[in-house]
């Protein structure tokens, strides 16, 4: 594929900041990411993941696991190895249940910015995960099904959103019963968007 315009002018700039900060500082990093984002819209993604990875390397060092600029790189990351068709087990080994939970309040951040796509994209990776790793029945897995069901609402993608959403109440009344709090809440999320789809 021929890079584009676009893509050689961000290699250009990371290229810049490598020589004058250095491979590990902030704004090489920030650069990585850029060009990283550039080269996943043209389709290149194992180029993109490789920039992804040292990005994530680099900010977990600098700063830290649980920071905020450490989480949207992992999040990048693990969607990036999603549309790979892999798991995001790679990233923080197989049971890091306080990763996943950061993830899912990253989607939710990002969500609330109006990035409703890449909010998508975060939970379904923590969601396919969490399941996988815990099971459906896992609190996490029917939290971040929830967030899902809701995010996708948002986006107007009403039949999936509301299937998920029937799945949620489904599991949490077979594992809880109806008299339990948190099968209430899900059942009347529910019975909105009964309301609003005019069922």
């Amino acid at each position: 594929m021929v890079t584009s315009e676009r893509c050689e002018e961000h290699e250009r700039l990371l290229a810049q900041k490598r020589r004058v900060f250095g491979e590990e500082h902030p704004e090489t990093l920030t650069a990585m990411l850029e060009l990283a984002d550039r080269l996943w819209t043209e389709g290149r993604l194992i180029a993109a993941r490789k920039l992804e990875e040292q990005v994530v390397a680099g900010r977990r060092q600098q700063l830290g696991e649980s920071h905020f600029d450490t989480l949207k790189a992992i999040g990048k990351l693990a969607v990036t190895m999603a549309a790979q068709g892999e798991g995001m087990r790679g990233l923080y080994g197989e049971t890091n249940l306080e990763t996943l939970r950061a993830i899912n309040n990253l989607a939710g951040t990002i969500s609330a910015q109006g990035d409703l796509d890449a909010a998508c994209d975060l939970l379904e990776c923590v969601m396919t995960s969490s399941c996988h790793l815990f099971g459906e029945q896992h609190p996490d897995s029917l939290t971040a099904m929830s967030n899902l069901a809701a995010i996708l609402w948002q986006r107007r993608d009403r039949e999936e959103a509301y299937a998920l959403q029937q799945h949620v109440v489904d599991i949490k009344r077979r594992v809880h019963g109806d008299p339990d709090q948190a099968t209430r809440a899900a059942a009347e999320v529910l019975e909105m968007m009964e309301r609003d789809r005019g069922c």
